[in-house]
């Protein structure tokens, strides 16, 4: 069975804070990967920067927590609550300061130290780099002469750190798939509840097929970076379809698929939407 594709976009719904953030400010800002793992004898990692922009940017590297709402949503946090466990006390991480020239990469590296006692289970937080906003020669000049207040938006990218200690893993299943109605532009979403189920966050990609009674399969979804993480039982994923001109979304199925991020082949999960 052949597969098509309609013209889409593999859209990241899932990239720890990184791609929300980027879409408010710090698009000039490359950061690769989005996400850390250290598991096993993995004692050190590398995040690569890049200024993408056409001037000179300063940022501030440090930790946040982060806990993620059902809806994928994100929320910074100061203390644990029940099942969460910080991973920043266990990384040293280096430099804490950069400067970067437009398209000139920095080399930011991690170090984990584990204690012999450490408990079993994964351990998470975020490493931010955050914009430090360049001082206007024209604004200085204002204060320096008397009161002035200037408003300077600061942007970042946080992607997550997770450390995991011991035997885990984790198991995901999908249920109540539904289609929405078409939005203003007539683009609609397919929403699609995951479960986890372990002591493992789980991260993977999203693909959306439509099956029409007859004819062949069309990939019309694709969302990746998808996860949940420890220790929510729950997410609701909404992905956009784009859907080729003239193909009614009817008389056929929507097969919707959770495949691991670092496999393209190991599927986790699947649900089917039968559309009348």
């Amino acid at each position: 069975m052949r597969m098509r594709f309609a013209s889409l976009l593999f859209l990241p719904l899932g990239l720890g804070i990184a791609a929300a953030e980027a879409a408010s400010g710090a698009a000039d800002l490359l950061v690769a990967p989005t996400r850390v793992v250290l598991e096993g004898r993995q004692r050190t990692a590398e995040v690569t920067l890049v200024n993408t922009g056409s001037t000179p940017a300063t940022y501030r590297i440090g930790f946040v927590q982060i806990r993620m709402n059902e809806d994928g949503s994100t929320t910074e946090i100061e203390t644990p609550g029940p099942g969460e466990r910080f991973s920043d006390g266990l990384i040293r991480f280096s430099p804490r300061q950069v400067t970067l020239e437009p398209n000139v990469a920095q080399t930011v590296r991690i170090q984990l130290r584990k204690p012999a006692d450490l408990p079993a289970g994964e351990y998470r937080s975020h490493l931010r780099f955050r914009g430090v906003p360049r001082q206007d020669p024209v604004q200085a000049a204002k204060a320096s002469s008397g009161i002035n207040v200037h408003l300077v938006p600061v942007y970042g990218v946080s992607i997550p750190v997770i450390v995991r200690q011991g035997e885990t893993a984790a198991t995901v299943a999908l249920d109540a798939p539904d289609l929405g109605p078409p939005g203003e532009n007539g683009g609609r979403a397919l929403s699609v509840r995951m479960r986890r189920t372990g002591n493992q966050s789980v991260i993977g990609n999203f693909a959306v097929s439509f099956i029409p009674l007859r004819g062949e399969p069309i990939v019309v979804g694709l969302a990746g970076g998808v996860a949940v993480y420890t220790p929510n039982p729950t997410r609701v994923v909404m992905i956009p379809l784009h859907v080729p001109p003239g193909t009614p979304l009817r008389n056929g199925r929507l097969r919707v698929s959770y495949t691991r991020a670092d496999s393209v082949s190991e599927k986790l999960a699947e649900a089917v939407l039968v559309l009348p």
